[in-house]
């Protein structure tokens, strides 16, 4: 458990890197609009969401009620490379012109 919440939580980041070199700042983040995770998972798991804390805490932490988002956390057999955990973001920005 404790090291999915941790590769939740590096996913987040790298996603948050992403964002803040397209649009130049996490300023301007308007909110986090939704997370989707997918979780590998041996056979009669079922603590995806817990998982996927790692990334949702962590948005909560540094955007506060900005950062809480709908949510989804999928178990899977195997992720590409075999990665423990894949997470997608839909990022609402507000940019001045």
């Amino acid at each position: 458990m404790e090291q999915g919440y941790e590769a939740a939580r590096i996913c987040a980041l790298n996603c948050l890197a992403a964002i803040n070199g397209e649009a130049g700042s996490l300023d301007y983040v308007d909110r986090i609009v939704k997370v989707l995770g997918f979780v590998s998972s041996a056979e009669g798991f079922t603590e995806q969401s817990r998982v996927l804390n790692g990334a949702s805490d962590l948005l909560v932490k540094i955007f506060g009620e900005k950062g809480r988002h709908a949510r989804s956390a999928i178990g899977v057999n195997v992720l590409p490379v075999n990665i423990p955990v894949e997470v997608e973001m839909i990022v609402k920005l507000e940019k001045e012109d």
